[in-house]
């Protein structure tokens, strides 16, 4: 029997359901936001590269909360990902994106493997543009919906020994922001979520040492509920040290600490 309801998961269902999108469902913070919004539920359209992860997940999701789960193995990085989104999406009705794919790598820029670098671009930058574009156009058009994409505490200034990935988590802040005011009086929620280091996959893609860490579980619903109630959310106590202790410092001094810090978590250095 599926639990009943609170108000504020009726609520969130009537404003963004009756489907969400959900890149980066197969781990970290998007399988735990993904676990959220089938709590809520919402059905799911799970997108990520391993279709074995993503069925498991399905699975799991749809007999614990009576949803409907659908899954595109999908690499964002190729240059017809949007067009099978779409095909995937299209004849659904949906209300929600959270495009929460990405990943990252350390070291100096100038010892980076130019064709990892370009895929990290394509899935970061793209990727995130070319979905907000096309579900925020519907959205608009439907009168209602929500973006929820995955900036990080790295993309406020820049970040030696990860230069590239700072960048372009610094691109998808800035279109979060911007497409919040622009979006605002057109019933669409636009949310930039900003965390900092998270236990998942992406340290180890990234090369890197994580000691404290958030848990993408603890933080999933703090993203969920900012939505639609501010731009951008730090979520964690962990994110928002890391972020208002700099705050004072200009950024020159910011973009050289945060370097030092980065070069110490680097498995490369």
């Amino acid at each position: 029997m599926t639990p009943a309801r609170t108000a504020h998961q009726q609520r969130f269902l009537h404003r963004y359901g009756p489907w969400a999108v959900v890149t980066g469902a197969s781990s970290g913070i998007g399988r735990a936001l993904a676990g959220r919004l089938a709590e809520a539920g919402l059905n799911l359209v799970l997108v990520a590269r391993s279709r074995p992860l993503l069925e498991a997940l399905a699975a799991q999701l749809s007999s614990r909360h009576s949803v409907q789960v659908s899954v595109l193995d999908l690499d964002l990085a190729r240059d017809d990902q949007l067009a099978e989104l779409r095909a995937a999406t299209d004849h659904r009705e949906v209300g929600l994106l959270v495009a929460a794919a990405g990943f990252g790598s350390s070291g100096p820029f100038l010892d980076a493997d130019l064709v990892s670098e370009t895929e990290m671009l394509m899935v970061n930058g793209r990727a995130v543009m070319q979905a907000c574009f096309h579900f925020g156009r519907r959205f608009r058009a439907q009168g209602r919906g929500g973006l929820v994409v995955l900036s990080s505490i790295v993309g406020f200034q820049g970040m030696p020994y990860a230069a590239h990935y700072a960048a372009t988590k610094a691109y998808v802040q800035a279109l979060a922001e911007a497409l919040q005011v622009e979006l605002s009086d057109c019933g669409v929620d636009v949310l930039a979520a900003a965390p900092g280091p998270t236990r998942s996959g992406f340290a180890a893609r990234a090369g890197l040492r994580l000691g404290k860490a958030l848990d993408p579980e603890a933080i999933a619903q703090p993203i969920l509920e900012a939505l639609g109630r501010q731009a951008t959310i730090l979520p964690g106590a962990l994110s928002k040290l890391l972020t208002y202790a700099l705050v004072p410092l200009p950024r020159w001094a910011r973009v050289r600490i945060m370097g030092q810090i980065m070069r110490g978590m680097s498995r490369k250095d």
